[in-house]
């Protein structure tokens, strides 16, 4: 046990310095991007091409990623996330209950639960009452406050199906998370990936020179 916990922490680590290596990287690119006008139509194509298949390329690698580091990076990641919400009781709503997450483009699925003041992470279950979905361009957007909950619900980008009554509560509940109780670090990071994201989402459109 004590190895399989001294491993987690390795390969937590080591995303966490992926994440902020990748995100250091993002301020030169942003400075390149636009210093460079000879090369800017190029380079809004390949932002524009690396956001949309980002995704599709990481798929396999995340799919393969065992549970336990899954579950490890996810138990040290949201009760950060949902502190306050925690203690204001505002999940107790899924006492007995299970939503079900997908991250649909990346591949990867969780079931959420609570129980005694704490959530409750597994690989699958049985009951699903309520279920949430979405792509992870869409969630990083969320999470940097670049897009509204609501307007990518009516655009269909994301997606709640289930118990009526519970979907409401994960919708407000999404619309209620408090990035700020992250580490500032964390904050930074996902500040410059959703302003990337963001920046990238839309096709480049064509000038033509008279």
């Amino acid at each position: 046990m004590r190895i399989k916990d001294h491993n987690c922490k390795k390969i937590s680590k080591t995303f966490i310095d992926i994440g902020q290596g990748c995100s250091n990287l993002l301020p030169l690119y942003f400075y390149f991007f636009q210093r460079n006008l000879m090369f800017k139509p190029l380079l809004k194509n390949f932002h524009h091409q690396l956001v949309k298949t980002a995704p599709n390329v990481l798929a396999l690698p995340t799919s393969l990623m065992p549970f336990f580091i899954q579950k490890k990076l996810l138990s040290e990641f949201l009760p950060r996330l949902f502190k306050e919400a925690i203690e204001d009781g505002d999940l107790e709503f899924l006492e007995d209950k299970w939503l079900k997450v997908e991250v649909t483009d990346l591949k990867l699925t969780w079931f959420l639960s609570f129980a005694e003041d704490k959530l409750v992470i597994a690989e699958k279950s049985d009951q699903v009452d309520v279920t949430f979905s979405g792509d992870v361009n869409e969630l990083i957007l969320i999470a940097g406050r670049k897009e509204d909950p609501d307007t990518l619900f009516f655009q269909r980008r994301l997606s709640i199906q289930g118990d009526t009554e519970l979907g409401l509560e994960v919708k407000n509940l999404l619309d209620n998370i408090d990035f700020d109780s992250l580490p500032e670090l964390a904050q930074q990071g996902i500040q410059r990936f959703s302003t990337f994201i963001q920046q990238g989402m839309n096709a480049p459109q064509n000038t033509v020179a008279v």
